[in-house]
């Protein structure tokens, strides 16, 4: 029969010694070792020069650019097609200008057909009351998406340059953006209490009344992307998280984007071949109607209003 050993013994145990090390708690090899602290390396000047002369004749060999073959040669190719790629586009452009038919001449399709169908044709085919409306999105919503395209490149690339890590953003908000102005403002507070509200519900009016009477998606988000900016500016980014941050930002972007496309994606397809478009246009003056318009207006709105808020909180602190 075996006896329980004290506490004393079964510390000298090895199994003890093993179970320490194990758990990190002990290293067996602390103050067992002479162990001496490594002296710094001292150069002296002659060597650092002569090793920054070592550093240029290397620098001279592998970098040459100047008698490199092949980057020679790919600058040469480069400079001759960058050329003959102007040169062809310039040509391209003259002879389509030569082909233009004269200013103010009867002849012309400017002048007799695309008016006159926007005019007379327009209420009829895109369900538009606004005409201006109804010829952006419908007549030129390729166009249109384009210029959509290029306010979410443009918001990538501010948010590549100026977007900061989450922890440096939280430094910067511990020290205070609002070195420059005066902080929590009780006459700017108040004023966009009373304001923001009223802006939001006019920007939203704007967008879903575009295709009725002047406005639409691009002047409608505009608006909404100032009311969005007076309210930062009032009760600051913390404030204003709480019901738009990045999250909710990259989802509306995103979403408003892809609406657009897949709706215009359909309208163009059906248009270029024939093909019966299903989505109605409604009754010509209801609030649900001009088929295509007022989901695009929205989406259109979307992408301005989060594309102005954008470049002004990055401006402003590098993040959303």
């Amino acid at each position: 029969m075996s006896r329980r050993k004290t506490d004393e013994e079964y510390s000298r145990t090895k199994t003890y010694k093993f179970f320490r090390w194990l758990s990190g708690v002990k290293d067996p090899y602390i103050d067992s070792l002479e162990l001496q602290p490594q002296e710094e390396k001292k150069e002296s000047e002659e060597v650092i020069l002569e090793h920054l002369h070592d550093e240029e004749l290397a620098l001279e060999k592998v970098y040459d650019v100047s008698h490199n073959r092949f980057v020679n040669v790919f600058e040469r190719v480069y400079k001759l097609v960058a050329a003959l790629f102007c040169v062809l586009m310039l040509v391209g452009l003259l002879m389509c200008v030569s082909f233009l038919p004269e200013n103010g001449s009867a002849d012309t399709v400017r002048s007799n057909v695309v008016v006159d169908r926007y005019i007379e044709n327009g209420l009829e085919e895109t369900g538009a009351v606004n005409i201006v409306s109804g010829m952006i999105l419908t007549y030129r919503a390729f166009d249109t998406f384009g210029e959509t395209n290029v306010l979410f490149i443009a918001t990538c690339c501010v948010m590549i340059m100026l977007m900061m890590d989450e922890k440096l953003l939280e430094k910067a908000e511990k020290q205070n953006d609002r070195r420059f102005e005066p902080k929590d403002d009780v006459i700017l507070r108040l004023v966009a209490s009373f304001l923001c509200p009223i802006i939001f519900i006019f920007a939203i009016y704007i967008m879903l009344n575009g295709h009725l009477s002047p406005g639409g998606g691009f002047s409608g988000g505009a608006v909404l992307g100032a009311g969005m900016i007076l309210y930062v500016n009032a009760f600051g980014f913390k404030k204003t998280q709480r019901f738009f941050n990045e999250q909710i930002y990259k989802v509306a972007k995103i979403t408003a984007l892809c609406m657009y496309g897949l709706i215009g994606s359909y309208f163009y397809i059906t248009g270029a071949n024939g093909i019966a478009n299903h989505i109605p246009l409604g009754i010509p003056g209801h609030i649900l109607s001009s088929g295509i318009i007022l989901p695009i207006n929205v989406a259109v709105g979307l992408e301005v209003a989060c594309t102005m808020y954008a470049f002004y909180a990055l401006f402003r602190r590098g993040g959303l």
